[in-house]
């Protein structure tokens, strides 16, 4: 989405035209990312300003040359005014005047403009959860109607868990589509297994206006985009296990509506086996697996508690830099006191962008749920939890409980090993039960590897987090193996994303 102005030039649109005729006879449409300040930089124009009237008639020369070459072209894709993309608040202009200045040159055409609303300035607002709404909310009805405007599924940014975003209830004139990550940038990357349809299914299924008849945030929808992860790898995307997010995103974008349990069954009788033996056991440890991450990395509601730049391993501790909203410390607030980022009317207040019911259910501490506890409320350390324990304990609890479920996933999986077959009376040997020595060895090596990386997850988040609090480790648990200092030392110099 970060695109560059060449993608639209007649050597790109070439090759895009290759890729159309290769899709077409699947019956798929090629789109593309257009760069809002494609008139300056590919036109030489003086100006990208929507209101232009050399600027529209730029776009609708270039949207004409798009046709000629891609008869069936979809439309086009466009990020503006966030993480320093050029857009028309360059020119005070608002988001619909930019939308509706491609959406009208695409009109003639049936194409369509997807606007992205994952948008923060360079200004650091009070609350970036809540940016998102402030600049779109009160334009529900001014766009075109062929703009669909794509809504990430939560108001961050792809965390283990956030509630579903403001924006879906809030503009019922204008088509919505969901943005969901299908690659693991948040999750652990390819190495742990963590299938996504429950977390597709949280938002799809979300009631943006708690009034229990249906009204869910699926039936809002338009379409749904998924951020992808292929690659040049034999499984398309890193691991054995990440294809089934692919199936899953098909399936719940082709009926929202669909069992996730089913789906992940589905996909593991075609990927492994027809034998039930084999898959129930498969489909358990994948519908336990999202909520294990969620419990190893971000418990409780907590979020965007990465490491800086690449996303990889945790950096509860990390602070300063060119923005506070892209530190850890912003977001958990964590002090001698409590814990969390309040956004009740005694705080930022971005709870009130939801519904009225969905506000008070969310900003009333004896009633918000507890997964999603500290992402509405800075919280003492000695809250009593619906466990009966006190904050801090449950906190250390749910770290301490995502590594015993990915310990449990081992479990399940060596179970399903190839062992030898018995020989019947006849003496010819049955398929032995169970998956292929390859592929059963390749993924006992990676739940391996989360079970490392889940430990250290935990380990770094108590070590920094007790010393935040101060706070004794509750009984049974056992203390970080290593000082504070020695996670936050570690570096990854390697990791995808570093750029070092």
């Amino acid at each position: 989405v970060n695109a560059s102005a060449q993608s639209l030039a007649p050597d790109y649109l070439a090759k895009a035209a290759a890729l159309a005729d290769t899709f077409r006879p699947y019956g798929i449409r090629v789109y593309l990312s257009a760069r809002f300040s494609a008139p300056v930089e590919l036109g030489g124009l003086p100006t990208a300003d929507p209101l232009d009237p050399g600027v529209q008639r730029w776009w609708r020369d270039k949207v004409g040359e798009i046709y000629a070459r891609i008869p069936d072209f979809g439309g086009f894709l466009v990020k503006a005014n966030s993480e320093g993309q050029p857009g028309p608040q360059d020119y005070g202009r608002t988001h619909a005047d930019g939308a509706n200045l491609l959406a009208g040159a695409l009109a003639a055409h049936g194409g369509v403009v997807m606007w992205r609303a994952f948008v923060y300035a360079h200004d650091v607002p009070a609350d970036r959860a809540a940016q998102a709404y402030t600049e779109f909310a009160d334009l529900d009805g001014a766009f075109l109607p062929n703009v669909i405007l794509q809504i990430k599924n939560g108001p961050i940014d792809f965390q283990p868990r956030e509630p579903f975003h403001p924006l879906f209830g809030a503009m019922p004139r204008t088509p919505l589509m969901m943005e969901v990550q299908i690659t693991k940038e948040y999750l652990g990357f390819a190495t742990h297994l963590v299938y996504l349809g429950p977390l597709y299914q949280e938002a799809l299924r979300s009631d943006p206006r708690m009034r229990g008849q249906g009204d869910t945030v699926a039936q809002s929808l338009t379409g749904m985009a998924g951020v992808a992860n292929i690659g040049n790898d034999r499984t398309w995307s890193g691991s054995h296990f990440d294809p089934a997010n692919w199936y899953a995103f098909g399936r719940l974008a082709w009926n929202p509506h669909q069992s996730v349990r089913d789906i992940a069954a589905d996909w593991a009788t075609m990927t492994f086996a027809q034998d039930p033996g084999v898959v129930q056991p498969i489909v358990e440890m994948m519908m336990g697996s999202r909520e294990a991450a969620v419990n190893y990395m971000t418990p409780l509601g907590l979020h965007h508690l990465m490491a800086r730049g690449h996303h990889y391993g945790p950096g509860p501790w990390v602070d300063g830099g060119p923005r506070a909203d892209w530190t850890s410390v912003y977001y958990h607030r964590a002090d001698r006191n409590g814990i969390g980022f309040d956004r009740t009317a005694r705080g930022s207040n971005a709870v009130s962008q939801y519904a009225p019911e969905v506000a008070a259910h969310y900003g009333d501490l004896a009633q918000v749920p507890e997964p999603l506890l500290l992402w509405f409320h800075h919280v003492p350390w000695d809250h009593r939890m619906a466990s009966g324990r006190p904050l801090w304990d449950e906190l250390v609890g749910r770290y301490s409980q995502g590594v015993r479920q990915v310990q449990a996933m081992q479990a399940h999986w060596a179970t399903l090993g190839p062992g030898a077959p018995d020989t019947n009376a006849r003496g010819a040997a049955p398929p032995p039960r169970g998956v292929d020595p390859q592929r059963h060895e390749q993924i006992a090596a990676f739940l391996r590897i989360q079970l490392r990386e889940a430990q250290w997850w935990r380990d770094a988040s108590v070590a920094y987090f007790q010393s935040v609090s101060g706070r004794p480790l509750p009984a049974g648990e056992t203390a970080p193996p290593h000082p504070l200092a020695w996670y936050q030392a570690l570096q990854f110099p390697s990791a995808p994303g570093d750029g070092r």
